[in-house]
């Protein structure tokens, strides 16, 4: 199987303008996240999906492969299906462009669900360790069911806790997704759903339709950067002996 990696990189955020372009150690964000993405052992090829010039001639100064897309996609899914159009992968995986440590294992691992099964969309999730997590809005909750496919996706604390007797695991989902080539141009033309409205999650769409979503668990969350003063965080845990 071929498995391409597809990096969607936007320079207008409204919460962190030029993002993709933030320095860290020295070094583009776009630039460290495409890194850790072509040291992965499963993906035959990497590439940036952009609409801004900017970042395109950042990535070619670079030596990154990178791609011209339209400006009025919506998510970056949709970003990446009109990469996936013109490509000959079996799987096209969308990578973050916000989190420039992501290791290549979780991609890897990612990629592996697709190997001799019938997985058409695949995703990761890892524990929910600190309580205070689990009334964040913005971390999203994650229910599985015993074969490792998604049962919901939410950002209320899920599942309520109605007996004490026994604890379950608990798992926070991480915005990495991987796709056979088809089902990704399907999905890139459903209609928003309701749930997907009502959360604001995006795979809710996919879900509601009837696609199942495969599981894997990795140990814990990659760094993401949301806001600027992430970058901050960043290089004060590269200082304490982050990876560099």
């Amino acid at each position: 199987m071929q498995f391409l990696g597809v990096i969607p990189a936007r320079y207008k955020s409204s919460r962190f303008p030029g993002k993709p372009l933030a320095l860290i150690g020295g070094t583009s964000m776009i630039e460290r996240v495409y890194n850790q993405a072509h040291s992965s052992k499963m993906l035959s090829r990497v590439l940036v999906a952009t609409d801004d010039q900017t970042i395109y001639e950042h990535c070619m100064n670079a030596k990154m492969e990178v791609v011209m897309t339209s400006e009025s996609h919506q998510s970056g899914t949709d970003r990446v299906a009109e990469v996936a159009k013109t490509t000959e992968a079996d799987v096209i995986v969308n990578i973050q462009g916000d989190e420039p440590f992501i290791p290549s294992l979780n991609i890897d691992l990612l990629c592996r669900q697709f190997v001799d099964s019938d997985v058409l969309i695949g995703t990761l999730l890892c524990p929910i360790t600190n309580r205070h997590e689990l009334r964040q809005p913005h971390i999203v909750k994650a229910v599985r069911r015993a074969d490792g496919r998604a049962l919901y996706f939410s950002r209320a604390p899920i599942p309520f806790q109605q007996n004490d007797d026994f604890d379950i695991p608990i798992y926070r989902h991480l915005g990495i997704y991987a796709f056979t080539k088809t089902v990704l141009l399907e999905v890139a033309n459903l209609e928003r759903g309701l749930l997907e409205q009502f959360e604001s999650l995006e795979q809710l769409r996919w879900l509601e339709a009837g696609y199942d979503i495969m599981t894997s668990v990795v140990p814990e969350a990659p760094i993401g950067v949301d806001l600027p003063g992430d970058i901050d965080k960043l290089h004060r845990w590269m200082e304490a002996g982050g990876l560099s």
